[in-house]
């Protein structure tokens, strides 16, 4: 029976499956991990993805035999090649805080709402071109190299299929490709350098369903960004809404028309499929669970423990996360706070009082799609590496009040698995998933007896004034 290959290449790990097309069933799976960037720098060589592709398809015993492959990867990276399609210095991935200047710059050029209308969103420290901009100011021998510029998702496609290509999901994280026309605007890259012509180091962006190349008979499919796969191996509609709590952390959903918020918010990128994906970046609570675990003298585990053995609303300790700043605001990051702390405090209050504020505020993101009019009432979906905590699910559940619907696999590997077989047989990734079952989801249903009105309206009260 003819197989695929999905791979999802995060900033820590890549993991992959192989699948039976027919059936979608998984037949073998790999990862591997690798140091994740660091904040205060967020550089990475790339050759660490294709080593962890390596390990994790050794770790599948090779996972040979397939006849499509395809990759989805860390979105909003830049990766910049040479004329001969060599790489020019580390990717820059996540917020790259040398980048803050030059993002907070781009915007003495054209107003928040000049930018939103252009490519549909106001790019911060993380969009590929603050990222470019910072090279230019900062290491001015790699930008003169600068030939091509590419993604993550792009490179390692790249890589397989010796093709510069991309799609339109990725192309969307940019800063210089617009998803209402669906075409790069080189112009907006000329706000970093009117002297180059920059239509020529743009990967081509291929149609959904187009291939990508092909690597030894194996057929290389388009890819795309970590959240437009996983809408993919959701089957999201409008109105679902993702919190997803990997790396990277965002909120995100699908709609039919563009989105365009000049607050800047909400990011206004494409979609896999031909629709629009409204986003918003969040705060990681991996970040923030670890290190309080570690505060408190414990691990994940025991946070998780003491968070469940808490009593809802931690006895009136309310924790603050950090928040992230647009950059219309200078962006970066607003130090989080706690308060309320008085006689009695225990492990098990801060524990709860840090993830009921870490959901809190996510919950309170949901609710900025009304800037853009997105629709937030469908299936409430929870993925990302700290999703698999049962306290935290059951937290969202009981906050939002609402089903929470729980992946119980990696919906970014298998919306990747989806692409690949979509491009193998020419079926729709809609018409493959309902014959493959997907998606797989558990249930957490909110606590009837718990009204969550008061502490959600302390959450924001807390953020509020900090």
């Amino acid at each position: 029976m003819p197989q695929i290959l999905g791979i999802h290449a995060a900033r820590d790990a890549v993991s992959l499956e192989m699948r039976e097309i027919d059936t979608g069933r998984v037949l073998v799976s790999g990862r591997s991990k690798f140091p994740a960037a660091v904040a205060e720098n967020c550089e990475q060589d790339p050759a660490v993805w294709w080593q962890g592709l390596v390990d994790a398809r050794n770790q599948a015993g090779g996972a040979l035999g397939v006849s499509a492959i395809s990759v989805a990867a860390q979105q909003r990276g830049l990766v910049t090649l040479d004329g001969q399609g060599a790489l020019v210095g580390s990717a820059l991935v996540g917020d790259y805080l040398a980048a803050r200047g030059e993002a907070n710059a781009l915007l003495d050029g054209r107003t928040p709402n000049e930018w939103a209308t252009a490519c549909g969103s106001v790019p911060d420290s993380s969009f590929s071109i603050s990222k470019l901009a910072a090279i230019k100011k900062n290491k001015p021998d790699d930008y003169k190299k600068i030939a091509a510029l590419l993604q993550p998702h792009d490179w390692l496609t790249y890589r397989l299929g010796r093709r510069a290509v991309t799609d339109r999901g990725d192309a969307s994280a940019t800063g210089y490709w617009s998803p209402r026309e669906n075409r790069w605007r080189p112009d907006l890259l000329s706000q970093v350098d009117s002297e180059r012509d920059w239509g020529s180091g743009l990967p081509r962006v291929l149609e959904s369903g187009e291939p990508a190349g092909d690597r030894e008979g194996v057929i290389v499919a388009a890819g795309t960004g970590a959240p437009m796969a996983a809408a993919v191996g959701l089957s999201l509609t409008p109105g679902d809404v993702v919190i997803d709590f990997g790396l990277g952390a965002q909120i995100f959903t699908v709609r039919e028309l563009p989105v365009e918020d000049e607050t800047g918010k909400v990011f206004g990128f494409a979609d896999a499929s031909g629709r629009f994906m409204p986003l918003v970046p969040i705060v990681e609570a991996r970040s923030i669970f670890d290190q309080t675990a570690a505060v408190l003298g414990g691990d994940r585990g025991r946070f998780d423990q003491w968070s469940s053995n808490s009593e809802p609303g931690a006895g009136g300790l309310v924790f603050a996360p950090p928040s992230m700043k647009s950059s219309i605001d200078g962006g970066g990051v607003v130090a989080g706070r706690l308060y309320g702390i008085r006689d009695g405090i225990t492990p098990e209050k801060v524990a709860r009082a840090v993830m009921e504020g870490v959901v809190c505020a996510a919950l309170e993101a949901i609710d900025s799609f009304a800037i853009v009019d997105a629709a937030n009432q469908g299936r409430l979906w929870l993925i990302g590496g700290v999703a698999r905590s049962h306290a935290l699910q059951q937290c969202v559940a009981d906050l939002s009040g609402r089903t929470v619907m729980v992946s119980k696999n990696d919906p970014v590997v298998a919306g990747a698995c989806l692409q690949a077989a979509a491009v193998a047989t020419g079926e729709k990734v809609s018409t493959l998933a309902a014959a493959w079952g997907l998606p797989e989801s558990r249930l957490v249903e909110p606590n009837p007896d718990l009204d969550p009105t008061e502490i959600r309206a302390i959450g924001r009260s807390a953020q509020q004034r900090r």
